[in-house]
């Protein structure tokens, strides 16, 4: 028999209750769902034997309170529409709201409802939906997490709205996720937020579980009940009669590329185990997200990057010329380009080998970043040639400082695999607007610049500071 049936069967035996008291109380008692009635005081006066098990009080404690108290406070004012449509005589079925439990956990009620004239009693039957609901939610929830995994631009807004989607199911007090560096295999937390402390430090114990669930490639659940499974040292860090601990490693093809951590309320061993289940499934659409984003990574760094010095490319150095360009533009300011070339570097290659000469290039490489400024792009477009991108500059002098600075530089020795080498470059200097409006211009004139500064001594580099290229 369906839940809204039981009204109507109710109010028809509710005449003979002083007869058949015990009859019928033993048929309700008997129902899955929970039977109430309510007096026109909004009071239970009856409730059947179902009830303790829905809403955890006894019948004896439910008898006399206040139905409304119980209700969640945000299911209130349309609960109480709804009761007053029934006490008007409108019979109401499939009408859903959410009550406190004794234990204070929410449980998700339907209810069938319908009032008796004659008795002037509202009679419904409760039914307990709260699964279907946790149910329903958690799909609604995957299916969003499945969304934000597939429209996430970066890691970072990913992490963002997972840990919105989680919190909304599971009482989220901390949530961390921890990655594998890839070059060093330390962990590195990409992601983490304490809703107590209001921090993003990370504390011990969500740097060792971590490293745990990573170790072990293994999910942990940390609560009383499992608290004797884990070390010493680790017990120390957490007080479990408050709070549990769940941590599932993300798995992806590669391996395990992480942990996903969570610190919540305490709640029964079957809650955390449903919960934990819960957050191995979003761990692997997780994984694959991150396996997925670091892909596109290595990609464009691969498209952008000189896989030998590890400095942005030709690719990647036009794109910063074109921002420098639109810069100055726009604030009338300047920049100075900057066209390196490795003089006798074939002879190196032929003299000592290919394997000194990337030796070489890549301690070049590192000379020239340390020459400049962060906020300036040193190159590599082509075999031994660089280039210098200095941005925001005040005078035209400035850039031949930093030439000076970095013949200084490289003119130091280098031991490359007990090779000693005396670098030698030659440098050419073009200044925005001075030496042209647009790359091209800008480029032609440095590179040529830079060949007629081939055939100056390179001690022409410690006379006072003159423009090569300049008349």
């Amino acid at each position: 028999m369906d839940a809204e049936q039981w009204p109507s069967l109710f109010q028809a035996f509710a005449s003979s209750m002083k007869k058949n008291n015990a009859v019928l109380n033993n048929l309700v008692d008997l129902m899955l769902d929970a039977v109430c009635v309510v007096n026109t005081a909004g009071r239970f006066v009856f409730v059947s034997a179902a009830c303790e098990r829905i809403f955890g009080y006894t019948p004896d404690e439910m008898i006399g309170r206040v139905m409304m108290d119980m209700v969640l406070p945000e299911d209130r004012a349309r609960t109480l529409a709804a009761a007053n449509e029934v006490a008007s005589g409108q019979a109401k079925s499939y009408f859903e709201n959410r009550y406190v439990r004794k234990d204070g956990e929410i449980v998700h009620i339907m209810w069938s409802a319908r009032w008796s004239d004659v008795d002037q009693l509202r009679i419904g039957v409760a039914r307990d939906i709260t699964e279907r609901k946790q149910a329903e939610t958690r799909q609604a929830a995957l299916y969003s997490i499945s969304e934000a995994v597939q429209a996430a631009e970066d890691l970072m807004t990913l992490f963002q709205r997972i840990h919105h989607i989680i919190g909304e199911l599971l009482p989220v007090l901390s949530f961390s996720v921890a990655l594998c560096d890839e070059k060093t295999d330390q962990l590195r937390f990409a992601y983490h937020m304490n809703k107590l402390e209001q921090t993003t430090g990370m504390q011990p114990i969500e740097a060792t579980l971590s490293a745990e669930v990573v170790r072990t490639g293994q999910p942990l659940r940390l609560t009383a009940e499992t608290m004797g499974d884990f070390p010493d040292s680790l017990q120390a860090l957490v007080d479990v009669d408050d709070l549990c601990w769940l941590g599932v490693p993300l798995l992806a093809h590669r391996g395990t590329v992480g942990a996903l951590v969570v610190r919540g309320g305490a709640g029964s061993a079957r809650d955390t185990e449903e919960d934990l289940e819960l957050l191995q499934f979003i761990s692997t659409q997780v994984a694959a997200a991150i396996e997925r984003k670091q892909l596109e990574a290595r990609l464009q760094y691969m498209a952008q990057y000189d896989q030998l010095t590890g400095l942005p490319n030709r690719v990647l150095f036009h794109a910063r010329l074109q921002t420098a360009l639109s810069w100055a533009q726009g604030e009338q300011g300047q920049f100075a380009l900057l066209y390196l070339d490795l003089d006798k570097f074939k002879q190196v290659n032929d003299t000592l080998g290919h394997a000194i000469g990337d030796l070489l290039l890549q301690e070049v490489a590192q000379r020239l970043k340390q020459s400049v400024r962060n906020s300036d792009t040193v190159a590599r477009i082509g075999g031994d040639e660089f280039v210098v991108l200095l941005g925001k500059i005040q005078r035209s002098e400035d850039a031949l400082l930093v030439a000076e600075k970095i013949h200084r530089s490289l003119s130091l020795p280098l031991t490359l695999d007990s090779h000693v080498l005396n670098a030698q470059v030659s440098i050419g200097v073009a200044l925005y607007p001075d030496d042209g409006l647009d790359d091209k211009q800008l480029l032609k004139y440095a590179d040529d610049a830079m060949y007629r500064s081939k055939k100056i001594s390179i001690a022409a580099f410690a006379l006072p500071l003159k423009r090569v290229g300049h008349d």
